[in-house]
């Protein structure tokens, strides 16, 4: 093996996501993507499970015994198992490295520096090397094979599970960003209020999501398109099936998909002019399983005006570019002060 692959093979990627936690090892791909979950026990005070395992012991737990996700809408809502659920993914995927690893932790746009030091702790007491941070957006555009080392503008929408983060970015920095508390879960949370007031039909989060993949259309909805969805009917308390509509769909999202649009427009408003030509020429990405939300790629291109495209592999784009840094250490690691990336000794 060369000395560069040996390396590369002891280089860890992590994308800490509100609903899913995906690593990556430099010349394998990713190696974890498991819900970002972590199971304490309150009595011996320590943690039993993380991911899968985890996820697997909500609702099904004794009193003493907790599932919790310590990421929520974005932001670390508990420092002390977010540190615990890091240091456990990478101790499962670095145990067999005989050299210590280099880490790469990808966060959310919102966290603050009480909570980068958190995690920075856990990879390090985790035996890292060396610890960088990298801000989702630049992640996201890496990974979707965006050139930002140029001085000319890109611009990401990354719609995930707990946050949209939008940014514009040129020459390896972010120029222009928000973060909007709209993303995956509050549509499926939408979809199960609208079916609950309209239909007095409770569903759950898993048919919410189903349906949020299949018969939501979020430009010139189709209503002669149906699906089946099955839930408890509020008056009877008994099971029901019911047809919900493109529609239906359309109707209960609209709302918040409106104020993702907002948002772009928000960003783009505070843009130079110089960098908005460059989007209009080049295009808005989109990136995050919120991307493959149908028609909003066009929706975008109406209301803004500008080319709207969706990534080649959304889901793991945010993976596959924190793996890619490891290879643009040098341009985009080093020299922390041109650019929105922080490196930590």
């Amino acid at each position: 093996m060369k000395g560069r692959d040996f390396l590369s093979s002891v280089d860890i990627g992590i994308d800490l996501g509100t609903a899913n936690t995906v690593i990556t090892i430099g010349g394998k791909g990713i190696v974890v993507n498991e819900p970002s979950v972590v199971a304490y026990d309150k009595k011996k005070h320590q943690v039993l499970a993380v991911g899968a395992q985890a996820y697997k012991m909500i609702g099904r737990t004794p009193e003493y015994i907790v599932a919790v996700k310590p990421l929520k809408d974005g932001v670390i809502s508990d420092n002390d198992t977010t540190e615990a659920m890091v240091s456990a993914f990478i101790h499962r995927v670095s145990s067999s490295m005989m050299l210590k690893p280099r880490i790469i932790l990808c966060v959310p746009s919102l966290i603050t520096d009480v909570e980068n030091r958190a995690v920075i702790d856990a990879a390090l007491s985790a035996g890292a090397r060396k610890v960088f941070i990298i801000k989702e957006p630049i992640a996201a555009l890496l990974g979707a094979g965006v050139d930002i080392s140029k001085a000319s503008g890109a611009m990401v929408v990354d719609i995930g599970g707990g946050t949209t983060d939008i940014a514009v970015t040129s020459f390896n920095g972010i120029v222009q960003d928000t973060s909007i508390k709209i993303a995956g879960n509050k549509l499926d949370e939408a979809i199960i209020k609208y079916i609950s007031a309209k239909y007095k039909i409770i569903v759950g989060e898993k048919t919410a999501e189903q349906a949020k993949m299949n018969i939501v259309n979020v430009y010139h909805p189709d209503a002669n398109r149906t699906m089946t969805v099955k839930g408890r009917n509020l008056l009877k308390g008994l099971p029901e099936s019911l047809e919900i509509s493109e529609t239906d769909g359309y109707e209960a999202v609209i709302d918040l998909v409106d104020e993702i649009v907002g948002g772009i427009k928000t960003v783009l408003e505070r843009t130079p002019p110089e960098l908005v030509g460059d989007i209009l020429a080049s295009g808005i990405v989109l990136t995050g399983g919120g991307a493959l939300l149908k028609g909003l790629d066009m929706l975008i291109r109406e209301v803004i005006g500008a080319p709207c495209y969706i990534a080649k592999d959304p889901l793991k784009c945010v993976a596959k570019g924190v793996e890619a840094a490891f290879d643009l250490s040098e341009e985009l690691l080093d020299g922390f002060e041109k650019i929105s990336l922080y490196r930590y000794k």
